[in-house]
């Protein structure tokens, strides 16, 4: 088991996205979260924002993996300062999807709720310091390059 809190999210660099159109025969899941994107760059704008997608956060309260463990699915903006080295903010709508915990009450459950933005934001750190927020922001320049010099189109610059 090694960690008390597993974390995991697919990022997307806000300020990536170059068309804001959504394909005309995007699947409905797809076209949702076109449409979550664009409220987040509505509300955020596009610099030193991220978007944080298949992302969930599983708590373990006991040592053993069959007994205590909450797990929650989390989707939403985490806004870096200026230089992209710190995270000062996470707007992420949060929702529980498993426990294996028989005393949970709605108490406890609304406190994890409350307690993930909180755990993202340090791991989005360790994410940026391990260079992986560099990485991704490379991959979406070389990505978005391709694009364009094929002439084709991605909607969304996804």
């Amino acid at each position: 088991m090694g960690q008390y809190v597993d974390i995991q999210f697919d990022c997307l660099p806000l300020r990536s996205v170059s068309r804001l159109d959504i394909p005309l025969d995007a699947s409905p899941a797809y076209r949702a979260r076109c449409e979550r994107i664009k409220r987040a760059i509505e509300v955020h704008g596009s610099h030193n924002s991220y978007f944080l997608y298949n992302a969930g956060c599983k708590f373990h309260l006991t040592n053993d993996p069959a007994l205590g463990m909450l797990e929650f699915r989390f989707e939403g903006t985490v806004l870096t300062d200026s230089s992209d080295e710190k995270t000062v903010a996470c707007n992420l709508d949060v929702s529980l999807v498993r426990e294996t915990c028989d005393w949970l009450t709605e108490p406890i459950v609304q406190w994890f709720v409350e307690t993930v933005p909180h755990v993202i934001k340090l791991e989005f750190d360790a994410y940026i310091h391990a260079g992986d927020l560099a990485r991704t922001i490379e991959r979406a320049k070389k990505l978005e390059a391709d694009v364009e010099r094929a002439g084709g189109y991605l909607g969304m610059g996804l």
